[in-house]
């Protein structure tokens, strides 16, 4: 798979864009990295060089002035409760009712990662229904927890953070009427000392690689609120067309391929996992599939028979 290449931002807030009609025969996309584009001109510059490019933007939507200094956790009622600056929905779904305004102008190709609020599914449903070119993913945590399952521990704690339980259910809907795209991981790996500072002073981000399709396959498709058809193109098909990915099952294609054990009874123990980074809000869960075999290309990349 092609990396991403950045649209990186300077220290005091310029836009700087990287050479993107250079770039985008070598890459699968551009992407600010992590920290939200503050200015409309510059990401409006950088969808047209991408739409000239005929290359795709992922987004990470945040507006950074509108999160208090120290901004850990979602602004609700356990931020209140335990006097912890909270992150106001607004910072995720502002930027994203700008972009898609932007996408429509310039005609990119625009993805908008890890939505966690109502706002922004209510946002990329009316774009869609507009005709614009976006699409979105969310993660298992924003799925399965909001603010009321938070604990003051590090590994509860990412960007953006577990938001209402109304959010959650919005999300719900938006994977299942296919508003939301695609399922993906948001894996960030950090140490233990960086995780084991509570909430207001850990590092943002979770692991999920190891988590994510054992989740959704338990809670989801054995409960019956998605078929494993689903899930699948939530998880493989749906990425792989939007940035164009090769690889797959059929003859011909380079393999990329993970084999579950569908029948297999877990319980999520972060000692057992390769990542290095341990932080997961589910540890304790109880999970119905197992990773036994990834093929990549020609190699046997894990393998657990």
């Amino acid at each position: 798979m092609l990396p991403y290449a950045a649209i990186t931002i300077g220290q005091k807030g310029e836009g700087e864009l990287v050479d993107i009609q250079g770039l985008a025969h070598r890459v699968i996309g551009f992407s600010d990295d992590g920290r939200g584009v503050k200015e409309a001109d510059t990401m409006r510059e950088a969808m047209a060089r991408c739409a000239a490019a005929d290359s795709i933007i992922a987004a990470h939507c945040e507006d950074m002035s509108l999160i208090p200094p120290g901004g850990a956790i979602h602004d609700g009622e356990f931020a209140r409760a335990h006097g912890i600056p909270g992150i106001p929905s607004e910072s995720e779904w502002a930027p994203i009712a700008r972009d898609v305004e932007l996408a429509k102008e310039t005609g990119c190709r625009y993805h908008v990662c890890h939505v966690s609020t109502k706002e922004s599914v209510a946002i990329i449903r009316q774009a869609k229904a507009q005709g614009i070119d976006v699409t979105c993913e969310t993660g298992p945590h924003y799925l399965l927890l909001c603010q009321d399952d938070l604990q003051d521990l590090g590994r509860f704690k990412m960007n953006p953070p577990l938001r209402d339980r109304e959010d959650m259910a919005a999300l719900v809907e938006g994977i299942l009427d296919g508003t939301i795209d695609m399922i993906a991981t948001d894996h960030a790996p950090h140490s233990a000392e960086e995780k084991g500072r509570g909430l207001a002073k850990s590092a943002m981000g979770v692991v999920g690689i190891e988590t994510a399709f054992p989740l959704m396959y338990t809670y989801f498709v054995e409960t019956g609120r998605m078929s494993l058809e689903m899930l699948i193109d939530r998880m493989v098909y749906a990425p792989r067309k939007r940035f164009r990915l090769d690889g797959g099952i059929n003859i011909g294609d380079r393999a990329e391929i993970t084999v579950f054990d569908l029948n297999a009874d877990k319980t999520i123990d972060p000692a057992d996992f390769l990542s290095k980074g341990k932080a997961t809000p589910f540890e304790g869960w109880k999970v119905h599939a197992e990773c036994k075999l990834t093929i990549c290309g020609e190699k046997v990349a894990y393998e657990n028979m």
